[in-house]
């Protein structure tokens, strides 16, 4: 028997990027690709998720579309799972869409965005 394998650098920077969103907030598949170092590499990051060892405690339901949805199949019961997750959170689903702007982690959330 092998040892299992253990996760791709790549996927740890998504991993720690990851547990650094806040509950109550969300954040896209590409601003964590993007925060974690890998521009252009969204794919990645849910990859990454799909592949989360189990007990990890990374709040995998955290990360959402760049349209503001869950974009897991519900052939297992995983979108409403992350559905579930997120409304025990206080995150508002308006007609299945979260508004970015009110609950986007690194989006303003209500903060005022600084401009030069």
């Amino acid at each position: 028997m092998t040892a299992p394998k253990s996760p791709s650098r790549s996927y740890e920077r998504i991993y720690e990027t990851v547990r650094r969103i806040p509950p109550g907030k969300v954040s896209t598949y590409g601003e964590v690709a993007s925060i974690s170092g890998l521009l252009r590499q969204a794919r990645l990051v849910g990859y990454a998720l799909h592949n989360l060892p189990p007990g990890t405690g990374v709040p995998w339901h955290r990360v959402i579309n760049a349209q503001g949805k869950v974009s897991l199949s519900d052939i297992d019961g995983a979108y409403e799972r992350q559905v579930r997750l997120l409304r025990k959170e206080g995150i508002v689903f308006t007609k299945g869409v979260v508004d970015l702007a009110r609950f986007g982690w690194l989006r303003g959330g209500g903060r005022k965005v600084r401009t030069r």
